[in-house]
Parts: C-alpha cells; structure tokens; sequence
C-alpha cells in the first residue's frame, strides 16, 4: 500500500485573491510553559479545502451536514490542460469522484456536464474549480447539484489513475467550507 499525500501545507499555500493570509502565533512554548500552542486564525478555504454548498447558495448544508462518505472512496486522477470542455470529461462522467491534475479551469458547460453526472466530488490543484475573474457560475452550478469541490490539492506526486481518497473536512457547524488533509491510496 502507498499513501500519496495531496495536501498543500497551510501556512504556506497560495490563497485566493483576496483572501487573508493563514497565521500560526505561539501562545505557550516550551521550555518557558509546560507545553507548546498555537493560535490560528485563517479562512475556511485556505490551502488544500472543501467546498460546502453553503459558500455560495444561502440556506444550503454546511460542511458539518455534509456526509463523511463523500469524501472517503474510489477516485480517479486525470490530467487536463486549460479550459475543461464537456466533451474532455466524457470518458470520466460515469466515476463518483474524480481529481483533475494540471492548470485548468472548468467551463459552464463542463460543470454543467459534471453536474448531470454520477459525480459526486470534484477535485483540482486551484484555490478554485470556478475562474478567478467569475467564480460563480461553475461553483453554482456544482453545488447546487450536489457536488462538492475540493480545491487546492497538489497532485505532482500522483500519476493519472485510479486510487482511494480519503479528504475529510472538519466538522465545522455552518461553516461554508473546511480545511482538509487529503490523501491518496494506491
């Protein structure tokens, strides 16, 4: 068996444009206290992170609603290149979850097609499965049916093909999204 972690490290993770910057501040330390904590202060989208449908649809589930199986089970890795069009995710409409490696962007009309999937889970290596300058629609689109993204992976160490993916959130009452530490199986 081989584990294959995808997690960005959280500190140093890109953030999306706009969002604050993660901070870890030394409370105690030792030798000085009798342990060491660390106070964090950082967005529920930060680094490698889960999408609620409530971080774009008002009244939605929470990332605490959210089933745990979504996020544990068979996945498939694919590599794609610049805007994602219906017709390239053909072959992959019939998995459950499926990881996309590479610097792309989903269209409407690949979310569209996502959406009217089998596909449960989406996954990429951007802060965001919707374009930067309109991240909306395709977060819309996918969330209100029922997919849920998982964005910020980092995917360099993980080939095309087909693995279990273990990605859990925290359980966060009514928080629209979560950190999370993802990892592959093999």
């Amino acid at each position: 068996m081989t584990i294959i972690d995808i997690t960005r490290e959280l500190l140093s993770a890109p953030v999306y444009p706009g969002d604050p910057a993660p901070t870890a501040t030394l409370l105690s330390e030792t030798p000085r206290d009798m342990y060491n904590l660390t106070f964090l202060t950082l967005s529920a989208h930060t680094g490698t992170h889960i999408d609620a449908p409530r971080h774009f649809i008002d009244g939605a589930d929470a990332i605490d609603a959210l089933a745990p199986d979504i996020f544990i089970g068979e996945c498939v890795v694919a590599e794609f290149a610049g805007d994602i069009t219906a017709a390239e995710l053909a072959p992959f409409l019939g998995e459950t979850r499926l990881l996309m490696r590479g610097d792309i962007t989903i269209t409407a009309g690949a979310a569209r097609a996502i959406a009217g999937s089998s596909i449960r889970l989406i996954g990429v290596e951007s802060q965001s499965v919707g374009a930067v300058d309109a991240p909306a629609e395709v977060h819309l689109i996918l969330l209100g049916a029922g997919v849920i993204p998982l964005e910020g992976l980092d995917l360099s160490r993980a080939p095309s093909g087909r693995y279990t993916l273990v990605a859990l959130p925290l359980k966060i009452a009514g928080s629209d999204g979560s950190p999370t530490r993802a990892v592959l199986i093999n």
